[in-house]
């Protein structure tokens, strides 16, 4: 197997802490956890649009599905308290994990990139915003092919863009599906196990080449196998 040499971050959660979104939902729902439902909510709508042929940037996406959850819930969604989701979600910090691991993969020289279902924002990107991107070389986003992650196009857009062939690659996520969507393109994958996530170990399915239980151990697994 060819040795990756590009690292792809996805963004939130992976990269980002969407845990600061808890106090919306604790002030709105009156259950701070309720932010892990709009959340699963939110990929399974923007997976289940890809397959359906539409398309609407993520963040209003997130907006309609607060908006749902609402109405599930029996608790009113104000038009503040989506810009209020929209406020915080651009403000989500690194995680204390990140910036670390980060330089010290550049350090060992790893190309690294990013990859999110967020579409671009026309100030300043949460990546930018957080410190990160003086780290990683370039920022893609979905918006760019219309359709969301787990999508082929999402990856080979990546693999196009920066002229190297599929083993190239390594897609790190905290979520099983993404770097399921990556292997299936030829990409390696690595998952960190953030809170709430864990494998997949189903006869028939890729297993991540590397599971990490946080981005200080995914730098250390990813040099020792790759560099």
């Amino acid at each position: 197997m060819t040795k990756p040499t590009v690292l792809v971050f996805d963004v939130n959660e992976t990269l980002l802490d969407i845990e600061t979104l808890e106090p919306l939902f604790l002030r709105v729902f009156g259950d701070g956890a309720a932010m892990r439902d709009w959340f699963a909510q939110l990929v399974l709508h923007s997976q289940s649009a890809t397959l359906a042929g539409f398309y609407a940037p993520f963040g209003a996406l997130g907006a309609g599905v607060l908006r749902m959850l609402g109405e599930i819930r029996g608790r009113p969604v104000s038009d503040a308290d989506v810009a209020e989701l929209t406020a915080r979600t651009l403000g989500l910090p690194a995680h204390a994990d990140v910036l670390p691991a980060l330089e010290r993969l550049r350090g060992a020289g790893f190309r690294l990139v990013t990859l999110t279902n967020s579409a671009p924002d026309p100030d300043v990107s949460p990546v930018e915003r957080s410190g990160i991107g003086r780290l990683v070389e370039r920022q893609f986003s979905v918006d760019a092919v219309r359709r969301f992650k787990p999508a082929p196009e999402v990856y080979r857009q990546v693999s196009d863009a920066l002229a190297l062939p599929p083993g190239s690659f390594c897609l790190v996520a905290a979520h099983g599906w993404d770097t399921m969507g990556a292997q299936g393109l030829g990409w390696a994958g690595a998952l960190v196990t953030r809170p709430g996530n864990a494998p997949l170990a189903v006869p028939g399915l890729p297993a991540p080449d590397l599971v990490a239980p946080d981005m200080a151990a995914l730098a250390e697994m990813a040099i020792a196998a790759w560099r």
